[in-house]
């Protein structure tokens, strides 16, 4: 796609005598824009391929833990049929020691009980141990399920973001996907005036759509992150720091998303970074403009998944 508008662009600086600055400008920015798109979406692939590996492993870990169980009830299998084979044997040994004394007789027998009592904990053991195979076999199943659809939640979940908030994309709001997450980035420049933590009517606007798409995915936990530069706050009031500054931005994103009683508020957590957790160099102007934003975090709740491997241990 790149290639072809670069083509296209040549074509037209050629073809046409004179191009003015601000059309060429333009096209430059265009073709700018198209660029970082495409990064985006091989970092994006490059994220979700990383997530997959890891879900394999983790698949991976879960098949080799039923197959020890199969090995387990293997031997089991193996006790039994050898202690099937010493019955039969003391089987023929009983019946020529028929014509022996009481004593001996007596003796014999308790052996014979003895071995099948042996013979019958074992069998019960094997059916017991074939009963959590098969639970386990069928959790496993059940698990990758789950799995898969919270993938695919996760990946719907980022296209409505994107379509919610496509008129605030460029005005300094991303969103994206890795690790099995979603992130949505609004940097302060559509949020907040500088030193200031109360958020302005354009950047309410997107919160209140994200938050309407939050009020439809109630299984989604919300971390809300305050981010700045390296800037000292020198700001009066409240205000002590810029962890200070960056906890106080977070919560007041949680104020806006708060408003909306389908949003669960439990699943909302306000996290101020300060300038601790930078994007960019704060030793230039662009880097700053990175880093004093607001990151929100959307994570799927694990609680089956933790409940189903504690089922399997």
């Amino acid at each position: 796609m790149i290639k072809r508008i670069s083509l296209g662009l040549l074509i037209v600086m050629l073809s046409t005598s004179c191009v003015s600055k601000k059309i060429y400008n333009d096209l430059e920015n265009k073709f700018a824009d198209l660029k970082k798109e495409n990064k985006s979406i091989s970092d994006e692939n490059t994220e979700l391929l990383k997530t997959k590996n890891q879900l394999e492993l983790e698949r991976d870990a879960l098949k080799e833990e039923l197959n020890k169980v199969k090995s387990e009830r293997d031997k089991l299998l193996a006790d039994y049929d050898a202690l099937k084979n010493k019955m039969n044997v003391l089987q023929e040994s009983y019946k020529a020691l028929e014509k022996n004394s009481n004593e001996a007789l007596q003796s014999n027998m308790n052996k014979n009980r003895d071995l099948l009592a042996q013979l019958d904990a074992k069998g019960k053991a094997l059916a017991i141990e074939q009963e959590r195979l098969n639970k386990s076999a069928q959790r496993l199943q059940e698990l990758e399920g789950l799995i898969a659809a919270k993938e695919a939640n996760m990946r719907k979940l980022k296209e409505t973001l994107s379509k919610a908030l496509n008129s605030f994309e460029g005005k300094g709001l991303t969103v994206e996907q890795k690790n099995g997450k979603v992130y949505v980035s609004m940097e302060n420049k559509l949020l907040f005036n500088s030193g200031s933590w109360t958020v302005g009517s354009e950047g309410k606007k997107a919160v209140v759509a994200l938050g309407k798409v939050l009020g439809e995915n109630p299984d989604i936990s919300v971390l809300i992150e305050g981010h700045t530069d390296d800037d000292p706050f020198n700001g009066s009031g409240p205000i002590a720091d810029n962890w200070d500054l960056s906890t106080k931005r977070a919560t007041s994103i949680v104020a806006i998303l708060s408003e909306n009683k389908a949003i669960n508020k439990q699943n909302l957590t306000a996290a101020g970074r300060g300038e601790f957790s930078p994007l960019g160099s704060n030793a230039t102007a662009e880097g700053k403009a990175k880093n004093r934003r607001i990151e929100i975090i959307l994570t799927p709740r694990l609680d089956e998944i933790a409940e189903m491997l504690n089922d399997l241990n």
